[in-house]
């Protein structure tokens, strides 16, 4: 995926909407935010594949956050229309949706980092216990 992707949203939608400037700004930051996560995700896969002792599943978790970003996307894409269309139940749902897989990245970075900070501790323990 591009970096810079924020702007391939359905910016047509956006602007059908009432006071569409405010809600235009609400729905750039959700864009945004999501090419932000996009890059942080990009930079710890570059960071953990220059590391040793990596596991391969570690690697193909942190691949799997590209489609559920992709999918992030795609609702807030439908999020625009449920908004055009006043379908705030919807609204409601896609929003609930969206933090939802936010969150589900976030904590499976956090048990990644915990994760490797405990092998690391452990290799250490190992490394030392040679003297």
């Amino acid at each position: 995926m591009n970096v810079g992707m924020a702007r391939e949203w359905p910016l047509k939608q956006v602007r059908l909407i009432r006071g569409w400037t405010m809600q235009r700004n609400i729905i750039d930051r959700l864009f945004q935010s999501f090419t932000d996560l996009e890059g942080a995700i990009n930079g710890a896969k570059r960071s953990l594949r220059m590391k040793e002792h990596i596991s391969k599943d570690v690697l193909d978790r942190l691949d799997s956050y590209d489609d559920i970003l992709k999918k992030q996307r795609d609702l807030a894409g439908q999020l625009c229309q449920h908004i055009n269309n006043k379908e705030w139940d919807e609204v409601n749902r896609h929003v609930a949706l969206i933090n939802s897989l936010s969150a589900m990245i976030r904590d499976d970075a956090r048990a990644i980092l915990s994760s490797l900070s405990a092998n690391s501790d452990n290799q250490e323990d190992v490394d030392y216990s040679f003297c």
